[in-house]
């Protein structure tokens, strides 16, 4: 009985984590770091990066000795020269021979030298560049999260007007019951919760479409009750004070990855035209090699000849050589070469010089915006402000029978855009925030918001 009532709470146990598992709602922060670490586009980055790491350690790898061994096998038929007494013969034969070589550059205009410090820059640019596409990632999804936001306050706000026609519908009823209101004032509002339904219907889907674009974002396939969990935006406080554009360029052309990474390939393009224009200088090269061999002939007449391993070690004779190799024509290869890494260098450099005009005009305009946004949140504000009172008092008068189902509609349909307003400049401006926030720091624990 007692195993029974064990087994019994280890269900409940794992049915309630199962549960909260499946209840869970998704913080910015959460949304962030499973796209850090599960992102596709984001792993495909790292393994480019992994590619220049291996290219790093081949052009080190390069600097070292070549070692290689070589072994051959051959049947003689018809005329051939017997290795062992160097007379001509016509008798088959059978030939084995075994080499090992190694060899090592001396000089080669510094191009060895110049190709690994050209690798080490691409190695930097290559980590630059997953930064980069890790904070575009971070930006996306902050800025989907924040559609959603403003889509579930869309959701929210029909959601009230909606009860506001529903308490009326409900008040007007019970009065055309008693004989106080005519029917016609009841079907009115009917029409009137009619509408707010269908527009509460349309901010529901428009959430739920929101919602799906996020998971999309996220790539989740598992997570089938995604949700976020909506932070209290009353207890976020919107900063009066503006941004100043030049100020935050130059923190941000040190802090995020974009200039970095083009800086760096900039730099191993100059070490590609060095290590280019390594080849015209001549090259020397210093080797040496072991050779033994085998030879036999195959004939019922053949004098007897030593054995195997006894040749090989009567075979065997070393060398040590010297390689000099001066360029003088090579098809305009060489040339070519140093010409395209020319090329590749002015283009790196015109890129960096536009990426940092990008950079400050995107700089500019999201300061420009931020600032102007504060005086349109403050505005909106204001507005909403004003429209709760207009509205409350048509409400007061509409039930009073002052004012008719037109007024009260209009003055319902001001508070809701006054209310979306605030919403949206609101969210807007946290956005706008957030995103500067973040070029000033490259951190997105900067942007989180619970």
């Amino acid at each position: 009985m007692k195993k029974l009532i064990w087994v019994a709470i280890l269900v409940l146990i794992a049915c309630s984590h199962e549960l909260s598992a499946q209840a869970k709602k998704w913080t910015l922060e959460d949304c962030i770091t499973y796209a850090i670490e599960n992102n596709i586009g984001l792993q495909r980055q790292r393994l480019q990066t992994e590619t220049a790491e291996v290219n790093l350690t081949k052009s080190k790898l390069d600097m070292l000795p070549s070692l290689n061994f070589a072994s051959d096998a051959n049947v003689g038929f018809g005329r051939s020269v017997n290795p062992v007494t160097n007379l001509i013969t016509f008798k088959q034969n059978i030939s084995n021979s075994y080499s090992l070589n190694s060899s090592i550059d001396l000089f080669n205009g510094f191009a060895t030298l110049n190709t690994v410090a050209a690798n080490k820059f691409m190695l930097k640019a290559g980590l630059e560049n997953e930064k980069i596409t890790k904070n575009t990632l971070i930006l996306d999804i902050t800025g989907q999260y924040f559609q959603v936001l403003y889509a579930k306050g869309l959701e929210d706000a029909s959601k009230i007007q909606l009860d506001l026609s529903e308490q009326q519908l409900f008040r007007i009823s019970k009065m055309v019951e008693t004989g106080r209101e005519a029917v016609s004032r009841q079907y009115e509002i009917e029409s009137q919760v009619s509408a707010d339904r269908l527009n509460y219907t349309i901010a529901q889907n428009s959430a739920s479409q929101s919602v799906t674009l996020l998971k999309q974002m996220l790539q989740l396939e598992d997570v089938p009750d995604f949700d976020i969990r909506t932070p209290d935006l009353d207890t976020l406080l919107i900063s009066g004070t503006g941004f100043d554009t030049d100020s935050i360029f130059i923190i941000a052309s040190e802090v995020l990855p974009r200039l970095k990474a083009i800086e760096y390939e900039l730099k191993a393009s100059e070490k590609q035209v060095a290590a280019s224009k390594g080849y015209i200088a001549p090259r020397l090269e210093i080797g040496g090699a072991v050779y033994t061999g085998y030879y036999k002939v195959v004939s019922e007449d053949a004098e007897a000849q030593a054995s195997f391993s006894e040749q090989l070690k009567n075979n065997n004779s070393q060398a040590v050589y010297v390689t000099l190799q001066i360029p003088i024509f090579n098809n305009y290869m060489t040339a070519r070469n140093i010409k395209l890494a020319k090329i590749r260098k002015n283009d790196t450099e015109l890129r960096l010089e536009l990426e940092k005009n990008n950079l400050y005009t995107e700089i500019e305009n999201a300061c420009l915006n931020y600032n102007r946004g504060i005086d349109e949140y403050t505005a909106a504000e204001a507005n909403l402000a004003f429209n709760k009172k207009s509205f409350n008092s048509v409400e007061k008068k509409f039930e009073s029978g002052l004012v008719d189902v037109t007024d009260y509609s209009a003055a319902k349909t001001t508070l809701f855009t006054a209310e979306t307003e605030a919403l949206r400049t609101k969210l807007q401006l946290l956005f706008r925030r957030l995103t500067i926030q973040f070029c000033t720091t490259g951190d997105y624990e900067n942007i989180v918001i619970n």
